[in-house]
């Protein structure tokens, strides 16, 4: 592979009461919080379309995540046989971009009110992107 350098900007950051990776559950969906966003000022005019009640998909950059795990046990259970990462949702991965799929609660200026996300505190927001409810991979 030609060694090219990508660079990410976060457009954000997440606010939560999820203060530390070990305790944040794995999925939205089992018992995650609300959170916010704050949304850098130079992105605001990005947030014209969003409404209270969509449903959109938040790119995280997990910034606690190991970045040379290739292979783990599925949800930490050793009793499951290893599996490559890219066969799971694990947040230990090269490139450690989070996928979380919300519900848009709030929205107050630059700042949204999303839930429920299992993402910690200080996470760095890369991109929200709409679900498309035509889409299969919405």
């Amino acid at each position: 592979m030609p060694d090219i350098d990508y660079t990410l900007h976060p457009i954000g950051v997440i606010h939560s009461e999820l203060k530390l990776r070990k305790g944040a559950p794995r999925q939205g969906y089992e018992g995650a919080p609300d959170a916010l966003i704050d949304i850098e000022p130079a992105f605001s005019e990005a947030l014209e379309g969003i409404s209270v009640g969509d449903t959109v998909i938040i790119l995280t950059w997990l910034h606690q995540s190991v970045r040379d795990v290739l292979q783990v046990h599925p949800r930490g259970e050793i009793h499951n046989p290893a599996k490559g990462v890219f066969a799971t949702r694990s947040p230990d991965r090269p490139n450690p971009i989070g996928l979380h799929r919300v519900t848009v609660l709030e929205i107050d200026g630059n700042r949204l009110k999303i839930g429920p996300i299992e993402a910690i505190d200080g996470t760095p927001v890369v991109d929200i992107k709409p679900v498309l409810s035509q889409s299969a991979d919405s």
